[in-house]
């Protein structure tokens, strides 16, 4: 029985180092399933939308992430600015209100928006629910950005906002958008 034990151990521990190794870097195609994550992370933004990884920095050499937002609610980030990265919204469901450079967009299913790098920009959700994938061009620190948001049982205060922002290159210049209940 003992010997039993000792080969099943090792043929699932063997399996979860070869995933682990796997979850590294992907030199093959994979496949992400609804409602799953990269690496089966739980992210909740506001404890209640969910924005699951698709595609990770560890699979691109730092050159993109790819994030899927399930939006729970109305509103949006702070006006900011990510210095390094350009970004990449499509919207799947709901609408949503842009601001790029002082210019307002609204956005609705099948349409994209670019966001480049140093121009200050936001965005509401008009609906009560919405759905967009969204990509980060290169990725930066926009995973563990995510990851620490995610922490926070509710929204943090403007001052934790602002730090949250600060440690992960991004800079909050402005309120999130107004718009009509």
């Amino acid at each position: 029985m003992q010997r039993r034990t000792f080969i099943v151990s090792t043929v699932v521990a063997t399996a979860l180092g070869a995933t682990a190794a796997t979850a590294e870097h992907s030199d093959t195609g994979f496949i992400v399933k609804a409602g799953q994550s990269r690496f089966g992370e739980t992210t909740r933004l506001g404890g209640i939308s969910p924005n699951d990884i698709k595609i990770s920095m560890k699979d691109t050499e730092e050159k993109l992430s790819v994030f899927e937002y399930i939006g729970n609610e109305k509103g949006g980030p702070p006006l900011h600015i990510h210095p390094n990265q350009d970004e990449i919204f499509y919207v799947i469901e709901g609408d949503y209100l842009f601001e790029v450079d002082g210019e307002k967009h609204r956005l609705t299913a099948g349409e994209t928006i670019f966001l480049p790098r140093k121009v200050p920009h936001s965005f509401a959700q008009l609906t009560n629910k919405g759905k967009m994938v969204f990509f980060f061009q290169p990725s930066g620190q926009m995973e563990d950005f995510f990851r620490k948001a995610g922490s926070f049982p509710g929204e943090p205060c403007p001052q934790e906002g602002a730090k949250l922002f600060a440690d992960h290159d991004l800079k909050v210049v402005g309120p999130p958008l107004a718009f009509k209940q």
